[in-house]
């Protein structure tokens, strides 16, 4: 017969069977959360998934994500400002990628659950 404390420690495990002790530090879910804001918008995860592991210029993105340029760089920017997007100026070009290999692996995760063929 399993004791309390086994119990217990069952009842904390994920469905992988780890004890789930993720995002104790407040720091922590504070980051995740405005990460997880930030990409909360259908436009911003569609220029997310677009770029994927690629560096893309802003002219690519639109091209695209199929939508205005001005639309496109007001999302860029909300990104850049929450850290999860990185930039490269080459002459008169900008170049983003993911700047966060955490938030590309995020990013994975999403399409195997939501985009993955059942």
């Amino acid at each position: 017969m399993a004791s309390t404390s086994d119990t217990k420690a069952a009842e904390r495990r994920s469905p992988t069977g780890l004890v789930s002790d993720l995002m104790t530090q407040d720091e922590d879910i504070e980051r995740a959360s405005r990460s997880l804001k930030a990409m909360s918008h259908p436009l911003r995860l569609k220029i997310l998934c677009t770029l994927g592991d690629q560096e893309i210029s802003v002219q690519e993105i639109v091209e695209r994500v199929g939508t205005s340029q001005s639309n496109i760089s007001q999302h860029l920017a909300i990104l850049r400002e929450k850290g999860i997007l990185a930039t490269r100026k080459d002459a008169n070009r900008v170049y983003y990628r993911v700047g966060d290999a955490r938030t590309l692996k995020l990013i994975n995760m999403m399409h195997e659950v939501f985009c993955a063929s059942q």
